[in-house]
């Protein structure tokens, strides 16, 4: 079973889309920028570390580079049994699993950084790395000071991240050193995230939320505040109204992606922070990035046959293997399919399928038609699957 992983901040690098602004899914960075009214583009091409490293800056970028790189796994065919993002990264794993409109995450992602960053400046916090010590001890560890300080993130096994006020951190790590722990590191982050210091942006953020039309999920989704899957858009807005305040499940979230079946953890946008993650607490599960679309070649060979992405026929003791791709829609309106292109056609690269409205839907890639998706005279949005092809 594959599953889609999605950053949160902190991932973010200089020049980070730069690799993909050629690639067809960049149309999404454009989009992402009419809806919030900001250059994305260059948030992910030009800006430097330190404007990277705001937070209304990082989420942004990390957002809209994530769902580039979803677009463009799907576009080769590959599709997920489920998805999970690490803070941040639950609003692209909802967008990615169809509970959230790509434009309504837009701009809840821009609501979610504005609110965090003026949260942060009202109340001086801050967040430290505490290494090889037991969640237990880290949770005891916050209890024994006497100021404000939480665990924010149960990353992975030896890996807890705390936050809170700084003199009250600064006591928490060097009690978690005096239990056992390797290493206390301090974070270069400007607020106290996943803590009860974010109330005034869960506040602000809620507002928001409650304006939000959520769906019922394509496939299932885990949440971090519980680490439990959810596919019922009832559940969502509470979920995310709670994430702010509440602490990351991400090792949790691992060990139920595990009990569920998954064995092959796709990391989807930019770094490798969660692969590294993953590493630590499922020894034996398959780990993939993609951070180039050079590496979208690589992610085929490696999930092999029997996969979303291959099919595998066996005749007179020859295997064959084909490769499934989507056609995607470039916009949104109603769909009218080329009469002439039916079910088992063989098509060119850049062969026409049918139109959206004036614009010509056409195929990136050449094989036979298994099927359309989309009906003649159906509305459509852009990136909805369109028809499917099989490449021998």
């Amino acid at each position: 079973m594959i599953v889609f992983m999605y950053p949160g901040q902190g991932s973010q690098v200089p020049a980070m889309g730069a690799a993909w602004k050629d690639h067809p899914s960049w149309e999404l960075v454009g989009e992402a920028s009419e809806v919030a009214g900001r250059d994305v583009a260059q948030l992910l091409l030009e800006a430097d570390a330190d404007a990277l490293k705001m937070t209304h800056n990082s989420q942004m970028a990390t957002f809209v580079l994530s769902m580039v790189v979803f677009d463009a796994v799907t576009r080769v065919g590959v599709e997920a049994a489920g998805h999970a993002g690490h803070s941040l990264g639950e609003y692209s794993a909802l967008t990615a699993a169809g509970v959230l409109d790509y434009t309504d995450a837009v701009r809840l992602v821009g609501e979610r950084g504005d609110a965090m960053r003026a949260a942060a400046d009202e109340q001086d916090g801050t967040m430290a790395a505490i290494l090889g010590l037991d969640d237990d001890q880290v949770d005891i560890a916050c209890a024994r000071v006497a100021g404000d300080v939480w665990v924010a993130n149960y990353n992975a096994p030896g890996q807890v991240v705390i936050a809170g006020a700084p003199v009250a951190v600064e006591e928490a790590s060097a009690l978690a050193k005096e239990l056992g722990a390797k290493r206390a590191m301090p974070l270069p982050v400007g607020g106290a995230f996943h803590t009860p210091f974010m109330s005034p942006a869960r506040d602000r953020l809620r507002k928001a939320i409650d304006q939000t039309d959520f769906r019922d999920a394509d496939t299932f989704v885990i949440a971090n505040v519980d680490g439990a899957s959810h596919t019922s858009a009832k559940d969502w807005n509470n979920l995310l109204n709670a994430q702010l305040c509440s602490p990351v499940r991400w090792r949790q979230s691992l060990h139920a992606l595990e009990t569920s079946g998954a064995h092959t953890f796709i990391e989807v946008g930019p770094g490798a922070v969660l692969t590294g993650m993953v590493k630590r607490t499922l020894k034996e599960a398959k780990r993939i990035t993609i951070n180039t679309p050079d590496d979208l070649d690589g992610l085929l060979e490696s999930i092999g046959s029997g996969s979303a992405a291959t099919a595998t026929a066996t005749h007179e003791g020859e295997h064959l293997f084909a490769t499934e791709r989507l056609v995607v829609s470039p916009a949104a309106g109603v769909f009218t399919p080329d009469t002439k292109i039916e079910n088992g056609s063989h098509i060119a690269q850049g062969t026409v399928l049918g139109t959206i409205g004036d614009v010509p839907v056409r195929s990136a890639f050449a094989g036979e038609i298994q099927g359309f998706l989309a009906l003649d005279g159906e509305r459509v949005t852009a990136r909805q699957p369109i028809a499917w092809l099989r490449q021998p």
